[in-house]
């Protein structure tokens, strides 16, 4: 599968990819799953506007497997485009591919900072860098896309469905009380179900999931140590 570098080639990719049959994955059971995170960070003066190309970029992937850090890797790189809504692969994709290409341990799973089929194409960032490193993954955000649905009730692991052209593509799931909801996304051969009970697996202090969690903070420590 190619890797875009325009707009028009990044659309024509994510309606391949919507259409593409993948196999659905489920974990193999109740023994530990090597679950992995990945997450990028750009200036912090960037977060007020859609930044601009060539931005430096700072990529992390983190795996945690049983409980435990199991491995990290940490790369810099730059932003191919500025932020554009649908179309982020071009800014955050080669970067995040990046850094989960330098693992030493593949996980069985990936969590990214990004949608999945919560897309205008069902092809959202998470799902595309799933099928390029051929990894099952699972989107996690603050918030959804083009989705809509009602948060769930305020307890722990309380999930409601994200919808979107009358198709569920995430669920939001609470996962501590009095905490916002997160939106979890299906993506690269994962159901909303799977998705959910993945980050349910791996729980961090706060509500973002731990590999996730330790992603962004190896990210952002990588940036604050170059300024």
């Amino acid at each position: 599968m190619r890797v875009p570098s325009t707009p028009d080639e990044l659309i024509a990719v994510q309606e391949e990819l919507a259409a593409l049959p993948a196999e659905p994955w489920r974990p193999a059971g109740p023994g530990p799953t090597s679950v992995g995170g990945c997450f990028v960070a750009f200036p912090a003066a960037v977060g007020t506007g859609p930044g601009r190309h060539g931005d430096p970029a700072w990529a992390a992937a983190a795996v945690v497997r049983a409980g435990r850090p199991a491995d990290h890797a940490v790369v810099r790189g730059e932003a191919g485009a500025p932020y554009e809504a649908g179309l982020l692969f071009l800014r955050a994709g080669p970067p995040l591919l990046a850094a989960v290409q330098a693992l030493r341990r593949r996980p069985d799973v990936l969590l990214v900072n990004a949608t999945g089929r919560d897309h205008p194409r069902r092809a959202g960032l998470a799902l595309h860098l799933g099928a390029l490193l051929g990894i099952p993954t699972v989107g996690v955000t603050h918030r959804p896309l083009v989705a809509g649905g009602e948060w769930p009730e305020d307890r722990a692991d309380a999930t409601s469905p994200l919808t979107a052209g009358g198709e569920v593509v995430g669920c939001w799931l609470r996962t501590r009380a009095g905490a916002r909801p997160l939106a979890v996304h299906a993506a690269w051969r994962t159901s909303p179900e799977t998705a959910v009970a993945i980050v349910s697996r791996v729980p961090g202090p706060g509500r973002t999931p731990e590999p996730l969690r330790l992603a962004r903070h190896l990210a952002r420590t990588a940036r604050s140590a170059a300024f």
